[in-house]
């Protein structure tokens, strides 16, 4: 069974991550969850018993670094691959 997130769950996860690749200076919001969500890099993969939108584990994973590779990509920051 896949691990699943609420907004604020996924958001603490991709927080983590993205602490870990930027020296802890970037934070993801429950509200960058949902404007993934909204701008279709994240789909929903479930509800939770409120009927609030439940996120992949994966998913999240994929979202947090194709959001994060644009932004850098964006600023002119080139990717860095080891």
């Amino acid at each position: 069974m896949p691990t699943l997130y609420t907004a604020a769950q996924a958001a603490e996860a991709a927080t983590g991550w993205r602490r870990l690749l930027s020296a802890g200076a970037a934070a993801v919001t429950p509200a960058t969850v949902r404007s993934w969500a909204t701008r279709g890099h994240l789909a929903p993969a479930g509800l939770d018993d409120r009927g609030r939108p439940l996120y992949d584990h994966g998913a999240v994973a994929r979202a947090e670094v194709a959001t994060r590779r644009r932004a850098l990509r964006l600023v002119g920051i080139p990717e860095h691959r080891p």
